[in-house]
């Protein structure tokens, strides 16, 4: 079972649509839009953790298919690839964005560890009659 950490599942729950726009803009805010493979990887990336956390059993999604516990882990292999990401797609000697996915990465892993998994937002896992 996963441990419990300092952050409320509803907090992890409700900041998640501010990391996909984050992940969305990076390359234009972080100035490195003419580079394609950052690029590309930052909107997919943002899109997956918006189609995992509205798909996640929680209060705050529209489709309850995926387990708490599998957003977790998703949510941890999220962070290791945007950590390997820069080293894996040849991008590494380009600053702005690997430091961008390094640091997003860690953070993406600690929040994960420091979230309370069994908080007040999951949603029932058993249908109501």
């Amino acid at each position: 079972m996963l441990r419990q950490g300092p952050i409320p599942l509803s907090l992890h729950a409700a900041s998640e649509p501010l990391l996909v726009a984050l992940l969305i803009a990076a390359p234009f805010l972080f100035t490195f839009s003419d580079e394609s493979a950052p690029t590309a990887i930052a909107i997919i990336a943002g899109l997956v953790i918006l189609v995992v956390a509205m798909s996640t059993r929680w209060k705050l999604s529209l489709v309850k298919v995926i387990p708490v516990e599998v957003h977790a882990l998703l949510d941890l292999g999220l962070g290791a690839f945007l950590i390997a990401s820069p080293f894996i797609f040849g991008f590494s000697d380009v600053s702005e964005p690997t430091a961008f996915f390094i640091v997003f990465g860690i953070v993406e892993i600690l929040a994960t560890i420091g979230t309370a998994w069994r908080g007040d937002v999951a949603a029932p896992t058993t249908a109501r009659p």
